[in-house]
């Protein structure tokens, strides 16, 4: 779609609130949304925060399309790079690294953006440490951790910062802290996937009782990962497709991706088609949503809504062995232009290196040399370090040992070879 077109259809009160709402699964607080659009003195100002740690995948398609309908509807759209989370969330983001991710995750949203034509002259990115260790904000932090227990803190982070069996106590700030980022972004509402509502539902119940007043909500749903069951996950490599890999891995992990034939739940592919693909399409189709599936023994396959798609593929007239390809091509189309720009920015692929070092590589374990001592054929001037700890002891060609110690050690060895040969004897007899 062009962008001229999609802000034509934001012109009305019902328009605007199509978009804003259109492809979420929840709203709390609806009605802050309305109320500022129908005064219509300013534009309706959200915000979308993301910790800077794993590198960015195509599941960030999603948030990015709906911010793309917030923009279209005359919002104010925020980018909250979250720097000062990223290090709270059980060190995820090692603190030198912080900086380096934020400027990584910049490039890849800007070029993500980019690539489906959406224009970000209304987006503004901040960063968490910009205003996160000023002495208001902890002042208002310190506040707000009087009214919130221990447990609605670890309750409202459960589902968002990784949960271990002794948790630190930066879990129970990181909620906290995405809370009063409300206040100190100025926003009326904030975005971000179903898997925060308890945060937000945090802030709807906190903010009020240290004067602050409540935001409203809008929650996206997760797309499965590319595996059996869970999300797609920057810390699962397997269940997500990083937005600059490149074309032969895309379509390896496709290939083997999780998408059994009649099912549609937990189908990972299916849902990509559905809250990405479809929606992106948009934007190159004149507003209308459009999915093409080659079919190898029939004609092709032609959807502009998900339902249709939904019921030909529980019928089995839409297999796996077709719309696996489909989306992979889809998916490479919408890639490229990312991929391009990264190869071509020394920036990006210099910031990349520095933000995402590759682990280093394991040592060798060093093997084991036998010593043989001094006694074995062979042995010569090379053949040193006798067992017993005689570290200057080096055995001759002939089998004798000099060196201080050498004494010692020959006794040993005469008074050995004195035994083997009585024992010999009897063994004779």
């Amino acid at each position: 779609m062009s962008r001229s077109t999609h802000a034509q259809l934001a012109s009305t009160l019902a328009e605007k609130l199509s978009l804003i709402t259109a492809n979420t699964q929840e709203v709390l607080n609806r009605e802050i949304i309305e109320e500022i659009l129908t005064k219509n003195d300013r534009p309706l100002r959200v915000y979308w925060g993301t910790a800077t740690t794993g590198k960015p995948h195509c599941g960030y398609f999603v948030p990015m399309l709906k911010i793309a309908d917030f923009l279209a509807a005359g919002c104010e759209v925020i980018i909250l790079l979250a720097d000062v989370h990223a290090y709270l969330d059980n060190l995820k983001a090692p603190i030198e690294l912080v900086g380096l991710r934020v400027q990584y995750y910049r490039l890849c949203i800007t070029a993500l953006l980019q690539a489906v034509n959406v224009d970000i002259a209304r987006l503004k990115f901040v960063t968490g440490s910009e205003y996160q260790y000023s002495p208001k904000y902890m002042r208002d932090l310190l506040t707000l951790s009087t009214q919130v227990s221990v447990h609605d803190a670890s309750k409202a982070g459960s589902d968002v910062v990784k949960q271990v069996e002794s948790p630190p106590m930066s879990s129970h700030i990181y909620p906290l802290m995405q809370a009063l980022d409300e206040e100190h972004l100025d926003v009326d509402a904030q975005f971000g996937g179903v898997d925060q509502r308890k945060i937000f539902t945090l802030a709807v119940e906190s903010l009020p009782r240290i004067g602050f007043r409540k935001r409203a909500h809008i929650m996206n749903p997760l797309i499965p990962g590319l595996q059996e069951g869970g999300k797609m996950s920057s810390s699962d490599p397997d269940s997500k497709i990083d937005l600059i890999e490149p074309a032969e891995v895309v379509r390896k992990k496709l290939k083997k991706a999780f998408c059994p034939p009649k099912q549609v739940e937990g189908n990972g592919v299916l849902s990509f088609v559905e809250h990405v693909l479809l929606p992106a399409s948009k934007f190159k189709n004149g507003g209308v949503a459009k999915f093409s599936v080659p079919r190898r023994d029939a004609e092709t396959k032609e959807y502009s809504d998900i339902k249709q798609m939904k019921e030909d593929y529980l019928a089995d007239t839409l297999s796996p062995q077709s719309l696996k390809p489909a989306v992979t091509e889809a998916l490479l189309e919408i890639l490229e232009p990312l991929r391009k720009a990264f190869e071509e920015s020394d920036e990006w692929r210099d910031v990349e290196t520095r933000a995402y070092p590759p682990p280093p590589a394991p040592e060798k374990k060093k093997k084991k040399e036998k010593n043989l001592g001094s006694r074995f054929p062979g042995a010569g001037a090379g053949a040193e370090k006798e067992s017993n700890g005689k570290a200057d002891v080096v055995a001759q060609p002939d089998g004798h040992v000099e060196g201080k110690g050498a004494h010692e050690l020959n006794v040993a060895v005469k008074g050995l070879a004195v035994q083997d040969s009585e024992e010999g004897s009897k063994g004779k007899a």
